[in-house]
């Protein structure tokens, strides 16, 4: 379990997905041609995903990346480069520094990302003060379209860091980033983890806290199981792939969930794509209503699912999957505040097809707030 530390963090707790607005408003800054904006740094907790974040947003938004790690830095000549005897017409022979191979020459726009800053030695963060400052050291600059994305963990527990001291603390724009399950199950249908990780993690989010059980660690215990078809007939081998990933109330926890046999909820797929509705509303009303308790954990685990894939999808909804998805909804089955919540975050989602929801006279009224 995870111990109770006093972390030193900076900045706003926010989920990914605010982070990643965060970059994108100082990313829009450089395309203005504005002066340069401060470099940020990303606070986290390990396997929070802070590195994949920024990784994945330069891939989105056409950045260039080059990812440098400041620990794996031995001397200063790793960061300012090695000096060379050059002739100079003026002055003869000077010395200059020959820039490391890793320094960006692109125009971009792009980011250089300096993951994990304060595992670095002091004399290496010494060295990278005044490129947080300038944008530039004594023998290079970064290319004008460039932004400086750092990550750190947090001081004060038991990370293996060094403090920084207020004059680089001031140096860079600080967030906090913090595991926030709904966004992270919006990034894992767009990623294409593995369902029945995603439905784990929607109905225990609470085991993703720790030492070892981490968003980082649940996903490669996600991939190790995804040529495994049916769980339950190679539950040992489950079960000691999850040993190998995870810690061991995690892994508890995924075994029942095979024999409760919630690893087999209706995907967004089979809800959107049966032939007749009644089948998959039987098997969720069997799924739901078990021993007399009506289990809305799994119900909102469905929902969650339904809702981001159809908002995170790039292709609207075809008139038959909308058929589909209106029987959902009104389903006897859904509480109503959850039938709404639903509701409202389909239409929020700016696709023509789901705000087709608003002529549905029972859904229309609903989000009106008549019913």
């Amino acid at each position: 379990m995870q111990q109770n530390f006093q972390y030193i963090t900076y900045g706003s707790t926010v989920s990914a997905e605010s982070v990643g607005k965060l970059i994108d408003h100082s990313l829009q800054t450089l395309r203005t041609g504005a002066e340069r904006p401060t470099p940020i740094c990303i606070w986290g907790l390990h396997g929070i995903g802070k590195t994949e974040l920024v990784r994945d947003l330069a891939r989105e938004r056409g950045c260039d990346l080059v990812y440098i790690a400041p620990a794996q830095f031995e001397e200063m000549g790793d960061l300012v480069g090695m000096p060379q005897i050059v002739h100079d017409t003026a002055k003869g022979a000077v010395t200059r520094f020959v820039a490391p191979e890793w320094v960006p020459t692109e125009r971009g726009p792009g980011i250089l990302l300096l993951d994990d800053i304060n595992r670095a030695d002091d004399r290496i963060l010494r060295g990278l003060m005044q490129l947080l400052q300038n944008y530039e050291l004594v023998s290079w600059s970064l290319p004008a379209h460039w932004l400086i994305v750092c990550t750190a963990n947090p001081d004060g527990g038991d990370y293996s860091v060094t403090t920084l001291d207020e004059a680089m603390i001031t140096r860079m724009l600080h967030v906090t980033m913090a595991f926030d399950v709904r966004a992270w199950a919006r990034w894992a249908e767009r990623a294409g983890i593995d369902a029945r990780g995603i439905d784990f993690v929607l109905t225990y989010p609470e085991l993703v806290n720790g030492r070892r059980t981490t968003p980082r660690s649940l996903v490669q215990f996600f991939q190790a199981i995804a040529q495994l078809e049916n769980l339950e007939e190679h539950l040992p081998l489950v079960k000691m792939l999850g040993e190998a990933s995870l810690d061991a109330e995690t892994t508890q926890a995924f075994v029942n969930f095979i024999n409760l046999r919630l690893d087999r909820l209706p995907t967004p797929e089979a809800i959107l794509g049966e032939e007749t509705f009644d089948a998959v509303a039987k098997r969720l009303d069997k799924l739901v209503n078990t021993e007399g308790v009506k289990r809305l954990d799994v119900l909102s685990v469905v929902v969650t699912r339904l809702t981001n894939h159809l908002t995170q999808r790039a292709a609207e909804a075809t008139p038959e999957e909308m058929d589909r998805l209106q029987q959902f909804i009104l389903l006897e089955l859904l509480p109503n505040d959850m039938r709404l919540a639903m509701a409202q975050e389909l239409v929020r989602s700016k696709k023509t097809s789901l705000q087709g929801l608003y002529r549905v006279q029972e859904i229309g009224q609903l989000l009106l707030g008549k019913m």
